[in-house]
C-alpha cells in the first residue's frame, strides 16, 4: 500500500484497525499522521513508544473500552523495539525466530477493536543494503498486520515533482533553475523541501525567486553556493567563478569540498563526451542507467561543460583538480590561493 493509498482511505472514514508505517521517509509519514489525527479528538489520541513500554501493555490499551471516545487513535514509535534479542536478533535468524514474540499481536489482529486505529512506526531500517535483512526482520515480526506503507526515499524525479506540486500549493513562484536548485542542495529530502517551501512562501509573497534568492534564504546556501562556482567554471565564466569564490571565502566554506563537486561535475562531463551523448536526456538517463541520480538541471550543467571544454580540456581540468587536491593537503596550505591558481588555470 501507498501513502496516497491509505490517506484516500482514512479520508474515507475507513481507517484500518492497524497499519505499519515502513521505512524512513519523513514527508509521507508526516503526511499519514496529519490525515489520523485530523480525524481523532486530542483526547482520543496517545502515543506510545517501545523503548518504554512493552507491545502487551499497548495492545491492553487498544482493548481498553474509552467512556468518552468511540474511536482512538494509538501511534506507536520505535516498533522495531518489540523484535526479540538475543539468538533470534542474529543475522542468521529464521523466520520463526523473527515472529517469536508476536502471537499476542496476531490475537488481537483476529479480533481488533472496533474503532481504534494502530499505527507502528518502523523507521529505523532502510530498504537497502545492510538495512534491507534488518528491515525483513521487522516485516516478518509485524506480519500479522495486513496494512503496510513502504515509505521509500523519493527518487530525484519523484522530489523534483512533488517540489513543484509544494510551490503550487504555498503561492510560490520559483523559476526552473531556481527549483532544481533547491532541490539538489537538499538532497531530495521531501520533508526538509516542504519546510523551506513554506518559509519561502512568508519571504516572497507574490514575489518570483531565482537563483540567488534560493542561495540567500536555503538552509545549505554554502551549498547552493559551491552549485553556481561549479556552474560559472563549466560556463568558463572566470569573473563569476572568481566572485563566487570570494563569497565562500568570506562565508568560512571548506573549500576542499567546492573542489569535490567541481571533481565530480568534470569527471561527469568527460564520460558524457567519451559517450558521445548530445543532449540532457541522453545524459541523464545515461548517468541514471548507471545508477546515478540525476536532476534534469544537473545534466544541463553537465552538458553545458562539455559544450564548453574539448576532451584533451576536460583531461586537463582533471589534472588541474588533482594538482589543487594535492597542495590543499599540504601542511599549511593557503586554500583561497590554491583555488584561486586552479579557476585562473582552468579558465584563463
Amino acid at each position: 500500500m501507498t501513502a496516497a493509498q491509505l490517506i484516500a482511505r482514512i479520508q474515507k472514514g475507513a481507517a484500518p484497525p492497524a497499519v505499519l508505517l515502513l521505512g524512513p521517509e519523513a514527508y509521507q509519514r508526516r503526511r499519514i499522521k496529519d490525515a489520523l489525527t485530523g480525524r481523532y479528538a486530542a483526547d482520543a489520541q496517545a502515543q506510545h513508544d517501545l523503548m518504554e513500554v512493552s507491545l502487551a501493555e499497548i495492545l491492553d490499551d487498544a482493548r481498553a473500552l474509552s467512556l468518552f471516545a468511540s474511536e482512538r487513535l494509538i501511534w506507536v514509535v520505535n516498533a522495531e523495539a518489540a523484535l526479540p534479542r538475543g539468538k533470534a536478533a542474529a543475522e542468521d535468524d529464521t523466520a520463526g525466530e523473527a515472529a517469536g514474540d508476536s502471537g499476542p499481536l496476531e490475537a488481537y489482529m483476529r479480533d481488533p477493536t472496533p474503532g481504534v486505529t494502530l499505527v507502528f512506526e518502523a523507521i529505523r531500517f532502510d530498504f537497502e543494503g545492510d538495512d534491507k535483512r534488518r528491515q525483513e526482520r521487522v516485516r516478518k515480526f509485524y506480519a500479522a498486520i495486513p496494512d503496510v506503507v513502504e515509505l521509500r526515499r523519493f527518487s530525484s524525479h519523484e522530489a523534483r515533482h512533488e517540489a513543484e506540486a509544494l510551490a503550487r500549493a504555498a503561492g510560490v513562484r520559483l523559476d526552473a533553475e531556481a527549483l532544481d536548485l533547491l532541490v539538489e542542495a537538499l538532497g531530495g529530502d521531501v520533508a526538509r523541501i516542504a519546510v523551506e517551501m513554506e518559509k519561502l512562501a512568508l519571504y516572497a509573497g507574490s514575489k518570483p525567486l531565482n537563483v540567488d534568492d534560493i542561495a540567500a534564504l536555503a538552509p545549505d546556501a554554502r551549498a547552493t553556493n559551491i552549485f553556481a562556482l561549479v556552474n560559472a567554471l563549466g560556463r568558463r565564466d572566470r569573473t563569476r567563478a572568481i566572485e563566487m569564490l570570494d563569497t565562500l571565502a568570506k562565508e568560512g566554506e571548506y573549500l576542499p569540498l567546492a573542489l569535490a563537486f567541481l571533481s565530480t561535475q568534470f569527471r561527469m562531463a568527460l564520460v558524457a563526451r567519451e559517450a558521445g551523448l548530445k543532449n540532457a536526456g541522453q545524459v541523464q538517463s545515461h548517468f541514471t542507467r548507471m545508477g546515478v541520480p540525476m536532476w534534469g538541471s544537473r545534466a544541463e550543467q553537465v552538458l553545458q561543460t562539455v559544450g564548453k571544454f574539448s576532451k584533451p580540456q576536460l583531461e586537463r581540468a582533471m589534472k588541474l583538480i588533482f594538482d589543487a587536491d594535492k597542495a590543499l593537503r599540504d601542511a599549511r596550505p593557503d586554500d583561497r590561493t590554491v583555488m584561486e591558481r586552479f579557476i585562473l588555470q582552468l579558465v584563463g
